[in-house]
């Protein structure tokens, strides 16, 4: 990373001083979770997606959850304390987070929302979410995650 700029999210594990390992991968357009998983080699169970919410209140909130599952809407609400939450439009954000779709990381959007991480990440040792933009992934401790973004760990995703 030394000549390329870095992305808010680097940027913030840096003033935070927090550890961490970027990956990149060649990618010139949005591709799912599942598939940057696989290019790079990385267990599905490890590699986490970034979805950004708005609840019935207005407000918005960020879920990080494994890129093989997916968001179960009701717990997400409860966690939040809204009557419901639903995704925000990929057109809403840019505007929103500072990031493209593809490229959303927890970490250093431009405003910090309320973030929870699914409770699978709890005993891992590491994962994997975006760096901030298409072709990079960050590899770091989910307490780390959590001290960057603010976050809490809660049950979000649908049952198997």
């Amino acid at each position: 990373m030394s000549k390329e700029a870095k992305t808010n999210a680097l940027r913030m594990l840096d003033r935070l001083k927090i550890s961490y390992i970027p990956h990149t991968y060649e990618c010139e357009e949005f591709v799912d979770g599942i598939k940057v998983a696989d290019m790079l080699g990385q267990p599905r169970a490890l590699t986490f997606k970034t979805i950004v919410t708005a609840g019935k209140s207005g407000k918005n909130y960020v879920f990080v959850l494994p890129v093989d599952k997916e968001l179960d809407l009701k717990k997400c609400a409860k966690a939040a304390g809204e009557k419901s939450v639903e995704p925000v439009s990929v057109k809403d954000i840019n505007a929103l987070t500072g990031y493209i779709r593809g490229g959303v990381s927890p970490i250093g959007m431009k405003k910090q929302f309320l973030t929870f991480v699914d409770n699978s990440a709890h005993d891992l040792e590491k994962i994997f979410v975006s760096g901030g933009r298409l072709g990079l992934q960050v590899e770091l401790s989910p307490d780390d995650l959590l001290r960057a973004c603010g976050g809490e760990f809660a049950q979000i995703t649908m049952e198997d």
